[in-house]
């Protein structure tokens, strides 16, 4: 991978990450058009960056969060100094639960996920479904709950909708707040939560990726560094655009966007510019 590849790719992944359009099904197209599908641990690695663009930006809700979920253990240096009704150690308790299914299902299903997952005709298939779903929920979703509002259940179906983004094309910001929006959470409430909850995931399968495939030689280190940066800075900037605009616009230009978008992806395999199923040894490397 060349350093101009690695700023294209950054650029994906930073613009992509939080918009619910994908960032994965973004990298594997834009990858397979360069000539080589960058692979599931470089995606994993890259979205290191994206995902402390998250951090950065809600460092003062993490930290409180934190405070307040240590505050409230009955053990501990600190225990019993929160209540455990305090609606930062239950969001805390909520990410935790909510975490459980991706990870579960991530080490249950690695193998399809760096492989069988990354079949470009399923991933045409989940951009269009999961774009109608979005907009299904945008349009009939009461969009009255807060985060306050928040219950074990809830976080639990929140959990399970990140984790069908194991599949590129389903998105996991357009899961989750698909999820939030047919729960009846409004469209800000459902973004933010959605950034949180994806910390420890993201963050947990990047470092995994990094620590066994990337160390070992798995792919090309100063590409995927570049990228990483890259993904990060501007990753950050989506994130402040897209709050912004979820607080006074509908979803609806994404939904039109993962349908054109699935179309193309069609389109590209039928004409041979981009190969369907990944090549896994290009997969493997990088």
């Amino acid at each position: 991978m060349t350093w101009l590849e690695a700023v294209i790719l950054g650029l994906v992944q930073g613009l992509t990450e939080f918009l619910p359009i994908s960032s994965s099904a973004h990298l594997r197209i834009v990858g397979d058009l360069m000539g080589a599908d960058p692979g599931a641990a470089f995606t994993a690695i890259t979205q290191i960056g994206t995902e402390t663009a998250v951090v950065l930006y809600f460092r003062k809700d993490i930290v409180r969060i934190v405070k307040a979920w240590f505050g409230a253990l009955p053990v501990g240096p600190w225990k019993n100094t929160v209540p455990t009704t305090d609606p930062d150690a239950r969001m805390g308790w909520y990410v935790i639960a909510g975490s459980v299914p991706i990870v579960l299902l991530g080490v249950l299903l690695e193998d399809a996920i760096d492989n069988t997952f990354r079949n470009l005709y399923l991933t045409a298939l989940t951009l269009a479904v999961f774009g109608v779903l979005l907009g299904v929920a945008d349009a009939t979703s009461r969009r009255t709950k807060q985060l306050d509002h928040m219950t074990w259940r809830d976080a639990i179906v929140f959990g399970l909708a990140q984790a069908m983004a194991l599949v590129p094309g389903v998105s996991r910001s357009g899961g989750t707040i698909t999820a939030g929006l047919l729960m009846g959470y409004t469209r800000e409430a459902a973004a933010r939560y959605s950034f949180l909850l994806a910390i420890p995931a993201v963050l947990g399968s990047g470092f995994y990726k990094l620590f066994t495939d990337g160390l070992d030689g798995g792919v090309d280190p100063v590409p995927t560094l570049v990228a990483t940066v890259v993904a990060f800075v501007v990753g950050y900037f989506v994130i402040i655009w897209f709050l912004k605009l979820v607080s006074t616009r509908s979803y609806l230009p994404f939904v039109v966007y993962r349908l054109g978008l699935a179309v193309v992806v069609v389109a590209l395999i039928l004409t041979g510019l981009v190969s369907a199923v990944p090549d896994v040894a290009v997969a493997r490397v990088g």
